[in-house]
């Protein structure tokens, strides 16, 4: 049998090493806008702009807008659609190189697929970030919110600082080409004041390592190896765990009470024994 011809062009092959799936239906790209909650005041950076299907709808919303766009093939189209929009620059660079700003802004956009986690890396690695709305893979955003009934060990880590929101589905028939599984509007949140201390924060983050290690086959036997038996079995009391409950189904909310109750100073004792 004579083999098929491969009938991919180079724009097909490029899309899919660049991960490309373009937004093509208005009510899909209406919902993102809608869930990036800009303001009139807002500088915003959109990665992966491509040809500006979300780029005018969102200038429309924030003061300024800095759009990056990698692919030489389509920055033309999205030049084109910054050049009737005065407050609103285009860059052919590769957002995860561009040095985050040093005043307050957000990050919008349709992520190239592949490049997602590294993308989320660099918006929680941001000083200055308020909030990032992400187009992902629908089980991406699902796992790091919490919608699978388990929790990820990058949303624990990080729970204290920002909140993980999912925003919606979009069917992957909004997109250009197709892609194979739908898409999830990804919201994750600089919180105003962070529910730890600070200074506590390193701590905390070592105990959910620890916890996420698996040391000792369970939640309760790793945080053991840290902390007193007897203060961690009250800890889980308290944060309603049993010490068999798998690492990925406590909630964070658990995990703030875990670690509150594990490093609660401890009072002093008297010489005889009694508490002061």
């Amino acid at each position: 049998m004579t083999p098929r011809p491969d009938r991919t062009t180079a724009r097909d092959r490029s899309r899919r090493v660049l991960s490309q799936n373009f937004l093509a239906d208005p009510a899909a790209v209406a919902r993102m806008v809608r869930a990036a909650r800009t303001g009139p005041d807002d500088l915003l950076l959109e990665v992966g702009a491509g040809r500006g299907q979300l780029t005018r709808p969102l200038a429309q919303r924030c003061g300024r807008l800095i759009a990056y766009e990698v692919d030489p093939g389509v920055v033309p189209a999205l030049a084109a659609v910054c050049a009737t929009l005065p407050h609103v620059r285009h860059r052919q660079a590769d957002f995860l190189t561009a040095a985050p700003p040093d005043e307050p802004f957000a990050v919008v956009g349709n992520v190239p697929w592949s490049l997602t986690a590294a993308v989320v890396r660099w918006c929680l690695a941001a000083p200055r970030l308020r909030a990032a709305t992400l187009l992902t893979q629908w089980e991406y955003a699902r796992k790091r919110t919490g919608d699978l009934g388990r929790w990820s060990r990058l949303t624990v880590l990080t729970w204290p600082e920002y909140h993980w929101r999912l925003s919606g589905r979009v069917a992957r028939t909004a997109f250009r080409p197709v892609p194979g599984v739908d898409g999830g509007i990804l919201r994750i949140e600089r919180r105003p004041a962070a529910l730890l201390d600070p200074a506590g924060l390193p701590a905390y983050r070592k105990m959910v390592e620890l916890g996420f290690g698996g040391a000792g086959g369970s939640l309760a036997a790793s945080l053991r190896a840290a902390h007193p038996g007897r203060r961690v079995d009250g800890a889980l009391r308290a944060a309603r765990l049993d010490p068999a409950t798998p690492v990925g189904l406590v909630w964070p909310e658990q995990w703030l009470v875990l670690f509150r109750l594990l490093h609660a100073p401890t009072a002093p004792r008297h010489a005889g024994g009694r508490r002061w």
